[in-house]
């Protein structure tokens, strides 16, 4: 298992549209495995493979205290969302330090793959629910500040590209 860079915002990269993952193969489930060690390492719930540079369907999730209840969703599709709604406050691992309300729906029933390649239904709710909208966001290339206003946007990515050119120099 390796960590893997994530990609921040503003980069264009985070806006590429991911393509159904073809085969649960060794490859496929090396990902899995080097995504959950970088969501871990870097103190996260959720990461879609957007996020690490891998434009394929995939979405790791683990929103247990303990971090014992790895969830894995490879071509995710939501089949059903509940008619009731919520602001939460949302971070994210492509956008380190920004939190903000974003609207979600309070439950939604997604079928997946597992990380084994069977076929599956969950139904979210709560944390679970927005995490799984928020990942699902990224292989749409939708990063979370897109739900913000114009002026939130421009100033997240101005300090975004701030602590970039701090960091490299």
């Amino acid at each position: 298992m390796s960590l893997l860079p994530i990609l921040c915002y503003p980069d264009p990269r985070l806006h590429k549209v991911a393509k159904p993952v073809q085969t649960v193969d060794a490859r496929i489930r090396t990902l899995i495995a080097d995504m959950f060690e970088t969501m871990y390492d870097a103190k996260g719930i959720g990461l879609a493979a957007t996020q690490v540079d891998v434009h394929e369907r995939l979405i790791v999730i683990d929103t247990s205290e303990q971090r014992d209840q790895p969830l894995v969703l490879i071509n995710p599709e939501i089949v059903w969302t509940s008619a009731e709604k919520h602001v939460n406050e949302e971070g994210c691992l492509s956008v380190p330090g920004i939190y903000d309300g974003v609207e979600r729906f309070d439950a939604v029933r997604v079928s997946a793959l597992d990380g084994e390649g069977t076929a599956r239904t969950i139904e979210a709710q709560g944390m679970l629910a927005v995490c799984v909208q928020h990942e699902m966001d990224h292989l749409l290339g939708k990063v979370f500040v897109e739900y913000l206003s114009p002026l939130k946007r421009d100033r997240i990515k101005t300090k975004m590209r701030k602590l970039q050119r701090a960091e490299r120099s």
